[in-house]
């Protein structure tokens, strides 16, 4: 029984409602960040509060203003100029967020290279010290970058959404409400997450 098995068998176990939704739904496929943690992250300051549809969008348009095949270094982020890199649809505040991170990458603040040997906690507190990168971006970073096997992100509306559909909330359910279910999914939360994510495309 390999470990995503595990995982889905456990969360039958502790779950009966999030049970049903993994009966029913196909296993969520993992969008891999891996590699290019500048590339993760400034990935992630630009789907803030965006559609992944539009955020998708800007992220090519971003790529295209450096014209070459990779994704660019913090260095070049550094020299293209704001209003240029305003020009492929991101606001005033996601530029100086993105210059924010290339410049604590480049002048060693973030140590992005040995960000994976640190647990979860230090992960959040080494990423948020930037400015433009919050909770939930370092939550995202956590899930998907860094492949984190137990994260939930309280911050994220999908994930509120879905849990208050699911579980028949009449209200947005509080973070205690939502900490009483989420806590017996350890240590998957992560897995549990995407399924949640999942059955919100399923509607």
């Amino acid at each position: 029984m390999n470990s995503f098995t595990r995982a889905q068998k456990h969360l039958r176990r502790v779950d009966p409602i999030l049970a049903k939704v993994i009966n029913r739904i196909p296993a969520p496929q993992t969008k891999k960040r891996r590699g290019n943690y500048f590339k993760s992250l400034v990935e992630a300051i630009i789907s803030q509060q965006l559609s992944n549809k539009a955020a998708d969008t800007i992220i090519v348009r971003f790529r295209k203003l450096f014209h070459q095949p990779g994704f660019p270094t913090p260095r070049q982020v550094l020299r293209m100029p704001a209003e240029k890199i305003r020009s492929a649809g991101l606001s005033y505040s996601k530029v100086a967020y993105i210059k924010d991170l290339a410049k604590a990458i480049e002048t060693k603040q973030l140590n992005i290279r040995q960000v994976h040997k640190m647990s979860d906690e230090e992960v959040i507190l080494h990423l948020t010290q930037v400015k433009g990168i919050g909770q939930w971006t370092a939550e995202m970073f956590l899930m998907f970058s860094l492949e984190r096997p137990d994260v939930f992100s309280h911050g994220d509306l999908g994930l509120r959404n879905a849990i208050q559909r699911l579980y028949c909330f009449k209200k947005p359910p509080t973070v205690k409400q939502i900490e009483k279910i989420v806590l017996k999914w350890q240590p998957h939360r992560t897995l549990a997450s995407r399924y949640l994510w999942r059955s919100l495309d399923n509607e």
